[in-house]
């Protein structure tokens, strides 16, 4: 389902719905098409109660996303960005099903920021990221999260040379879950997706917040939190049927209540 000219919808395989930026021809670089498009898209991954992982990629082979239109920027006179101009994850747009950014080329300044903002990262071998603001005279007020995802040394690197770091160092660094050839990339993202979504739903829910919580917290504030947080899970019928299958060696049959 194409839900603009440049975002691609579509549900693989049940519970798994996959994200395509669709400009291969400009680096799928960032339009007002792929940002409404996005927007649309991360609403209809949450609102679908069907549907429990998303997967975020861009077309071709050679660029995941280049970052913004700097042409289009260029015509409109962008000055500051208004806030709710991306439809970032965990700041414009809220959702509470995990997300995988399938990472297939260049991912540099906005395209950073969209792997950046998915929770989990799987990377072609030959995949690059970069925050390439400093080059152009932009910012990237963005990266802030990322202090909690790279070393603080690594984080200055990064913004301040504005050169891109390889797949293979993003996965040393953490930044990146798996590193894989081109052509196993979506069958890699798509098998982590399974993984998840065949999961008990609630538990996937709270873990997934019980992560961001404790980048907020202290340890004591993010004990409480947590303890609170699993409280309904533990309540839940799905905290009965996990058991229960276990016991008579059968899969569970979540109910995600």
């Amino acid at each position: 389902m194409r839900l603009t000219e440049e975002v691609v919808f579509e549900v693989v395989e049940p519970g798994i719905a996959v994200i395509t930026l669709d400009r291969p021809a400009q680096r799928n670089a960032i339009n007002a098409g792929v940002m409404e498009g996005l927007r649309q898209a991360w609403l209809r991954l949450e609102a679908d109660d069907t549907l429990k992982v998303g997967i975020l990629t861009g077309s071709g082979d050679k660029a995941f996303c280049a970052g913004m239109d700097l042409k289009a920027a260029a015509a409109m006179g962008l000055k500051v960005p208004p806030r709710d101009m991306f439809p970032v994850l965990g700041d414009v747009v809220n959702i509470s099903k995990p997300t995988i950014a399938a990472v297939n080329g260049v991912a540099l300044a906005g395209g950073w920021l969209f792997a950046q903002m998915c929770d989990l990262c799987i990377a072609a071998d030959h995949a690059t990221f970069g925050i390439t603001e400093a080059k152009v005279g932009r910012g990237m007020p963005w990266a802030a999260p990322l202090i909690h995802m790279l070393p603080q040394r690594v984080m200055m690197e990064v913004l301040l040379t504005a050169r891109p770091i390889s797949a293979q160092r993003a996965l040393a660094l953490g930044y990146v879950n798996d590193v894989v050839p081109l052509a196993q990339l979506m069958a890699r993202a798509v098998d982590m997706a399974r993984d998840i979504a065949a999961n008990a739903p609630l538990t996937v829910k709270a873990a997934r917040e019980l992560v961001y919580l404790s980048t907020e917290m202290g340890r004591s504030a993010g004990l409480r939190a947590a303890h609170h947080l699993f409280e309904s899970v533990y309540l839940s019928e799905d905290a009965q049927e996990g058991p229960r299958a276990f016991a008579e060696k059968r899969p569970p049959q979540w109910q995600g209540r």
